[in-house]
This record gives C-alpha cells, structure tokens and sequence, in this order.
C-alpha cells in the first residue's frame, strides 16, 4: 500500500513551504503594509545610494575574473577584454546618455568575437 510516516512528512513539508512563502511574502510587503512612512537615518540612506553598483559589481566580477571556480590564470579569456572594453566605453561617455547600453553593447561586441570565433 503505502509507506508508513509518509503522511508526516507531507505535513512538515506542507507547513514549512507555506512557512516560508509567509516569511517572503512579509518582508517584501513590509513597507506598503505600514501606514506611515519609517525614517531612515542620514548614514543608512546615504549607504542605500550605493546598493544597486554594489549588487552588481558582486554579480559582474566573479563572473568576469573566476572560471570554474578559480581566478583565472591567462589573459586568453575574452571576458576581460569585453570587460574592458565596456569600461572604457562608460567611462568615455559618462553623463552624455546612452551609456549603460552602450556599455552592454560595446563590451559584447568586443567578447563575443573572440569567444566565438578564436575560442577565447
């Protein structure tokens, strides 16, 4: 028939999923739950400014230095050239628009060729 203690386990599974669907849910809504809004002091707003760059050079940089799980040893990876290039790009055009998208598309235009066609 059936095993036995398999009813128990579907249970705690049950519980823990709607558990932390509950903690997610919480957190995320937290702010438009409340009425009013919650001050923040002058230092924590002032450190929320660099959050975005900070998340992103914490995805962007491994991505870029690391492969399989150690620095990279060569400079035969098109990744730091692509790198870069998209730098380079966004440093030049600062402040003149356009320039994160030109930075993407800078950056991939100098990575893909040499991943793609020599292998890098």
């Amino acid at each position: 028939m059936g095993q036995k203690g398999h009813g128990v386990m579907d249970s705690v599974l049950t519980f823990t999923l709607l558990g932390l669907g509950a903690v997610t849910l919480l957190t995320r809504c937290f702010f438009f739950i409340l009425d009013r809004e919650l001050p923040f002091p002058a230092w924590a707003q002032r450190g929320l400014q660099y959050a975005p760059i900070a998340a992103l050079a914490a995805v962007v940089v491994p991505e870029v230095l690391v492969s399989h799980g150690a620095f990279i040893t060569t400079w035969q990876d098109a990744r730091l050239y692509g790198a870069a290039a998209g730098v380079a790009f966004y440093l030049a055009r600062r402040g003149q628009g356009q320039a994160v998208l030109g930075t993407i598309v800078v950056g991939m235009a100098v990575y893909l060729p040499l991943h793609m066609g020599w292998g890098w």
